[in-house]
């Protein structure tokens, strides 16, 4: 029977749904019986990835998602699923990726009148009065199937919607007599379903801007995600290299600009002192940016003229949000670099000035250089430059990185230093333990490619890493993690001591965020999923253990773990 299980598998598969990310429960007995039902004809779904905890479920797709700009499915069981969905919920949001999460629902009948009515006691405690409204805040669109009658339409549409800018998860329930219910085959043109075409400036942003840029004397672009769109990245390079304009990153979640080009001005994260490009800056360009610059520690000189451009540049989703931008655009940033690229070219600005304004970041990206090449010399403790640096050194060209270091972030960006669009991604949100998950969602997408993690030994714990290697080896996913392991979170006490420096907790020994002596980090990964484990105490076990570590993900194809101490917070 052609049922709305049936249905809505068929519409993932049109979509281009490759993976579904299951977590089952009582809830989809009709999904699990089209599942068979499909593999027995021999009809293509997409491929059931059987995930024992539901954040690292999402953390695939959102991996997969970031890796590719595709959605993937997320299957999870009525509202405790859909909470266990947990941090991921917050992260997939944030960073704006598509994804599909589908939840069942309690049976709406009891006395057997329909196929699926209740029949489990569970089934009356997980019957909730809103089930969506869990999640709504975090979702582009949520709904209900009520229907098989138009399942497919009601899908293509939160598709659609996942997939327009900006783009985010979306989330549908289903109870179990609306999937169990035959369902009439559909056919839909998905051309007719397609996502919102991308926005360009209007004409006169792009004078405007490119006029602006021009004139000044220290003109910076600021950027966060841009890279999300690797084509992006071409266009931006451009425009620096037809204006003389620096490029400085804000707490990065891809790569934005390569690190090795002469305009990249470095990173800012949550240094503590004032960023010198910004605050030279006089004419500056924030392109697709949460979060430009803290204005209570770094910030724009006054008098600096500030134009925005972005995807969401209202940031509606955050009640207090402001730059005092003189002109703010919605627009695409690839069609948008693209516009003010072409207009430099089609006029180009004084040839004296770009030299003068190319050879200033060039020499303020020489002497960063040189500064950065010092912090990687051995010393007599482990530092996160150093280890940071040895990875570096032996990985492949086209690896994929993933920084989830918090407050060894500069230090990851920094010393990985990518140069390739599409090759380094933080998580975009604020939610820690992504990596794991996304790890296996991005070796999903690129099986061919070496995927490394490089995690704080907090966000490590967080990442669920019993269900993360189990799935590494059952799925064959293999790539390396890297602990940066100091014993505790660091982040709380930076956080205190930054608002507190003379108080209490500053001269207390204990401030409650600590794991020492802590989790044999390695041991459970090679417990829960065979993984290669080893701990790393000394300067002179680094190197050898990355190689080790990198062989047995390349020759052996299985993850590897290396729990790194470093100084203790």
């Amino acid at each position: 029977m052609h049922t709305a299980s049936t249905a809505l598998l068929e519409a993932l598969v049109e979509w281009g749904v490759t993976h579904i990310f299951a977590n089952f429960g009582s809830d989809h007995p009709a999904l699990i019986e089209a599942i068979a039902e499909a593999r027995a004809n021999g009809r293509i779904i997409p491929a059931v990835i059987t995930c024992p905890n539901e954040m690292v479920a999402l953390s695939c797709a959102h991996g997969y998602a970031q890796a590719t700009g595709r959605a993937q499915a997320v299957f999870v069981h009525v509202e405790c699923g859909t909470q266990a969905l947990a941090g991921a919920v917050h992260n997939a949001a944030k960073a704006r990726v598509p994804v599909f999460i589908f939840a069942g629902m309690s049976p709406f009948t009891q006395g057997g009148e329909l196929t699926g009515s209740r029949n489990e006691f569970i089934q009356w405690i997980q019957d909730v009065h809103d089930q969506r409204g869990i999640v709504r805040g975090y979702m582009k669109y949520d709904n209900e199937y009520r229907t098989g009658a138009n399942l497919k339409q009601v899908t293509y549409r939160a598709m659609q919607i996942a997939h327009s800018d900006p783009k985010g998860p979306v989330y549908l329930v289903g109870a179990r007599e609306v999937m169990e219910e035959e369902a009439k085959p559909v056919s839909l043109d998905l051309a007719r379903w397609t996502p919102l075409a991308a926005q360009p400036l209007p004409a006169d942003g792009v004078a405007e801007i490119v006029t602006a840029l021009a004139k000044a004397k220290r003109p910076l672009v600021v950027t966060s995600y841009v890279g999300r769109r690797p084509e992006a990245v071409a266009e931006l390079v451009r425009l620096c290299h037809g204006l003389g304009v620096g490029v400085l990153e804000s707490v990065p979640s891809a790569m934005n600009f390569p690190h090795d080009d002469p305009f990249y001005q470095g990173s800012h994260w949550n240094h503590p002192f004032q960023n010198k490009a910004l605050a030279e800056a006089d004419v500056i360009l924030v392109v697709d940016s949460d979060v430009p610059w803290i204005p209570t520690v770094s910030r724009p000189t006054a008098g600096a003229a500030i134009y925005h451009i972005d995807i969401d540049p209202l940031k509606e989703a955050m009640p207090l949000w402001y730059i005092e931008a003189q002109r703010s655009f919605r627009a695409d940033a690839t069609l948008a670099l693209k516009q003010l690229a072409d207009a430099v070219a089609a006029n180009p600005p004084p040839a004296e000035a770009v030299r003068e304004r190319s050879a200033h970041y060039a020499a303020r990206h020489a002497a960063r250089a040189a500064s950065l090449a010092t912090q990687t010399e051995p010393a007599g403790i482990i530092t996160p430059e150093y280890v940071t640096a040895v990875v570096k050194t032996h990985l492949p060209a086209n690896a994929i990185v993933l920084n989830e270091g918090i407050t060894n972030y500069p230090a990851i960006a920094d010393h990985i230093a990518p140069t390739l669009p599409g090759a380094s991604f933080a998580s975009g949100g604020g939610s820690l333990g992504w990596h794991g998950g996304a790890a296996i969602g991005m070796k999903f997408a690129h099986p061919d490619r070496t995927v490394v993690a490089l995690t704080g030994d907090g966000s490590y714990m967080f990442s669920v890493p019993s269900t993360v290697h189990w799935m590494a080896r059952q799925y064959k996913t293999p790539f390396l993690t890297v602990v940066y392991n100091n014993r505790g979170w660091k982040a709380p006490k930076f956080s205190a001591l930054a608002v507190h420096p003379d108080g209490y907790a500053a001269r207390a020994n204990e401030i409650d965020v600590s794991f020492d002596p802590p989790p044999d980090y390695a041991g459970i990964a090679a417990a829960a999923g065979g993984a290669f484990a080893r701990t790393v105490k000394t300067v002179a076990e680094v190197e050898p253990a990355v190689i080790a570590a990198l062989a047995a993900v390349r020759d052996e194809k299985r993850a590897a773990v290396l729990d790194v101490w470093l100084e203790r917070l």
